[in-house]
C-alpha cells in the first residue's frame, strides 16, 4: 500500500513527475466517481505485519515497566518512554510502520507524562502542570524526530488534561464548569485542525493526516458539552428537546460539509439517535424506536454521502469568500 507522502517523496527523487502522478490521482478520482479531497484518507495500517509489531511491542514495554517498577514507578516509566523511542527508530523511521508510529507514539507520552507523576505518593498540581510541560516538549521532539500526524493532536490533548487537572486542584471548580472548559478545548482544537487543513488543502501531503486527527479530538470536545447542556443524557426525550437536536445537528452537519471532515457528525451521532428514540417511546413505539430512527437517520447519511460533492459546492458558494479560500477545494 502506497499513501500520498510516497508519491510525494517519489516526485522529489525524480521517480515520477508530478503530472504523472496528478493524472493517476484524478484517474482514480475518476474510477470511485469521488473526488481525492473528499475521500479524508489517512493511513492507519500498511499490512497486517503492522499488526504484529503492535502486539509485540506492548508486550515488550509493558513486561518492561512491569519489571522495573519492583526498582521503582520512577524508573518503570523512563524505561516505558524510553523503549518506546528506541522501537519508533527502526519502526517507524526506517520501516515507516503506520499502526506501529501511533501505538509507539502514545506509549512514549503516556510514560512521560507518568513520570513527574509517579514521583509523587498522591496526586499534586506541581505534577500535573510538569507532566503537561513535558509531554508538550517530549511531543515536540518526537515530531522533529518522527513526524507521525496524531502527534500534535496527542500532545493537544495532553495538555488540555493537564490544564483541567490542574485547574480543578488549584481552585476546586465544580463538574459544571468542566462543560464549558471542555467545549473552549474543543473550539480551539477546531480552529489548529482548520488551519492545518487550509495549509492543504488537496489532502496530498502529511498536513492533512495531521488535520484528520485534530478533528477527531475536536469532535467529541465540541459535541459532549452541548448536548449534554440540553439534558440528553439525563432522558429529556420529549418532542420539542428531539427538535432541538435535530436543528443542532443541521448546524453541524453544514460545518462538517463546509470543513468536508465528518468526525463532527459522527460524534454527535449517538445523542441524536438517543433523543428520537426516547421521543418515539413517548409515542407509544418502545419495541421499534431504535430501530425506526436508526432507519432513517442511516438512509439521511448514505444519501449525504452518495451527493456529498455537490452538498460541499452548495454550501461553500453561500461562505463568505476569506473563509472559502481557506477550506478545501469543492467540487460539484
Amino acid at each position: 500500500m502506497y499513501s500520498d507522502e510516497d508519491l510525494n517523496t517519489a516526485i522529489k527523487e525524480g521517480i515520477f513527475q508530478a503530472d504523472s502522478v496528478s493524472r493517476f490521482r484524478q484517474h482514480m478520482a475518476n474510477l470511485k466517481q469521488t473526488a481525492h479531497v473528499d475521500e479524508e484518507n489517512f493511513r492507519l495500517i500498511t499490512g497486517f505485519n503492522d499488526v504484529f509489531v503492535v502486539v509485540a511491542s506492548v508486550l515488550l514495554l509493558v513486561s518492561s515497566a512491569w519489571l522495573t517498577s519492583f526498582v521503582s514507578e520512577f524508573a518503570a516509566t523512563v524505561v516505558f518512554a524510553g523503549l518506546a523511542w528506541l522501537l519508533a527508530e527502526f519502526f517507524v523511521r526506517q520501516r515507516r510502520m503506520a499502526l506501529p508510529a501511533i501505538v509507539l507514539l502514545i506509549a512514549f507520552l503516556g510514560g512521560v507524562a507518568a513520570a513527574p507523576i509517579s514521583l509523587y505518593q498522591q496526586p499534586h498540581v506541581s505534577a500535573f502542570i510538569a507532566s503537561g510541560l513535558l509531554t508538550a516538549i517530549a511531543a515536540w521532539a518526537h515530531w522533529m524526530r518522527f513526524q507521525v500526524p496524531i502527534t500534535i493532536a496527542a500532545v493537544t490533548a495532553a495538555i488540555f488534561a493537564c490544564i483541567f487537572g490542574a485547574l480543578f486542584a488549584v481552585y476546586a471548580l465544580s463538574s459544571a464548569l468542566l462543560l464549558p472548559l471542555m467545549f473552549i478545548a474543543g473550539l480551539i482544537t477546531f480552529v489548529m485542525a482548520v488551519y492545518w487543513d487550509s495549509t492543504d488543502k488537496a489532502r496530498v501531503t502529511r498536513r492533512s493526516d495531521t488535520a484528520f486527527w485534530l478533528h477527531l479530538l475536536s469532535a467529541p470536545l465540541l459535541v459532549h458539552p452541548v448536548f449534554t447542556s440540553l439534558g440528553i443524557t439525563q432522558g429529556s426525550g420529549d418532542l420539542a428537546s428531539a427538535g432541538i437536536v435535530l436543528a443542532l445537528y443541521v448546524l453541524l452537519a453544514i460545518v462538517s460539509i463546509a470543513v468536508d471532515r465528518r468526525s463532527i457528525m459522527v460524534s454527535a451521532l449517538i445523542y441524536v439517535i438517543y433523543a428520537f428514540s426516547g421521543a418515539l417511546e413517548q409515542f407509544g413505539m418502545v419495541n421499534y424506536s431504535f430501530a425506526v430512527t436508526g432507519l432513517c437517520i442511516g438512509a439521511t447519511l448514505l444519501l449525504l454521502s452518495a451527493f456529498w460533492q455537490p452538498s460541499r459546492a452548495w454550501v461553500i458558494k453561500r461562505m463568505p469568500s476569506p473563509v472559502q479560500h481557506i477550506l478545501p477545494i469543492a467540487h460539484s
